[in-house]
């Protein structure tokens, strides 16, 4: 049985060869191919890989960091935060949009953005085969693309009208390559307090307090800076809830799987704390 489209053709405008960057076609239902002969199958699950010279996909998410992820998600944990990125890609789009998230994972936040912006198309954009097999079928108007985020992403130039970064890897260079001229970068970074109280517990990587600045100064003379959001509240969670948010991330590669059982039997209270920040391309 050929796999189902889902979103693909949808977001096909938006794509090039990864190879000779040349646009890309759907000659059959399976397949996308370019007009100097690389095809690339489409997977069963509606998502397809689009891998260049030197991508990597060793760095992205395994099927326990995804099925974590639509577990902590799914409980409407970070819902303030998905409410604060809705909230920006509204006003950085008409209605009809192209939105791009890099490091999509399982197209939550991607999702909810597409549904509240009538018309718009959705692209995301991710390391992790099991990451894009739940964003290809996470709204009807999103297609699923792997790729690796670090490299040259096989996306046109100028076509995303707003490109979104949600805890995820950015090349400030691509970013600006691929938005229209008044284009908006939606990015959401921790601040320090955030998840504090599991370092208590683990190890989790520490948030340099400079860290807004330095992702306003890794865009100068690329994207300008032109509003943010703070998003700061407590969740009570479950010991699960607890296990889940600590497999979902990084810190999971390693960590052994005795120190996630044992914090997870514990319910606690958890900070989050995050900045939603929007920069944009010059129309100039």
């Amino acid at each position: 049985m050929s796999p189902s489209p889902g979103g693909l053709d949808g977001v096909l405008p938006l794509l090039v060869c990864p190879h000779c960057r040349l646009e890309l076609s759907r000659p059959e239902p399976a397949v996308l191919a370019c007009v100097s002969g690389h095809r690339f199958d489409v997977a069963r699950q509606g998502y397809v890989a689009l891998l260049g010279p030197g991508a990597r996909t060793d760095t992205g998410d395994s099927a326990d960091m995804v099925a974590a992820r639509v577990d902590l998600l799914g409980s409407g944990a970070y819902a303030p935060i998905v409410d604060a990125v809705v909230q920006a890609v509204r006003g950085s789009t008409g209605d009809g949009g192209a939105v791009v998230e890099l490091g999509a994972g399982t197209g939550y936040y991607l999702g909810a953005c597409v549904g509240a912006v009538p018309g718009s198309t959705g692209l995301a954009i991710d390391s992790s085969r099991y990451a894009s097999r739940r964003a290809a079928a996470v709204h009807r108007r999103v297609g699923a693309v792997l790729a690796d985020a670090w490299s040259a992403l096989p996306v046109r130039d100028s076509c995303a009208d707003v490109v979104l970064s949600v805890f995820a890897p950015r090349t400030p260079s691509e970013i600006h390559r691929i938005l229209t001229p008044g284009g908006r970068l939606v990015c959401v970074t921790p601040r320090p307090g955030h998840l504090a109280e599991l370092r208590d517990v683990v190890p989790l990587l520490a948030v340099d307090a400079g860290k807004q600045d330095a992702l306003v100064g890794a865009f100068a003379g690329l994207l300008e800076p032109v509003g943010s959001t703070q998003v700061e509240y407590r969740m009570e969670l479950t010991g699960p809830q607890v296990g889940a948010l600590i497999r979902m991330g990084p810190t999971a590669r390693h960590l052994d799987v005795a120190t996630v059982a044992a914090t997870s039997r514990a319910a606690r209270a958890v900070t989050v704390s995050v900045t939603c920040t929007v920069l944009q391309r010059p129309t100039r």
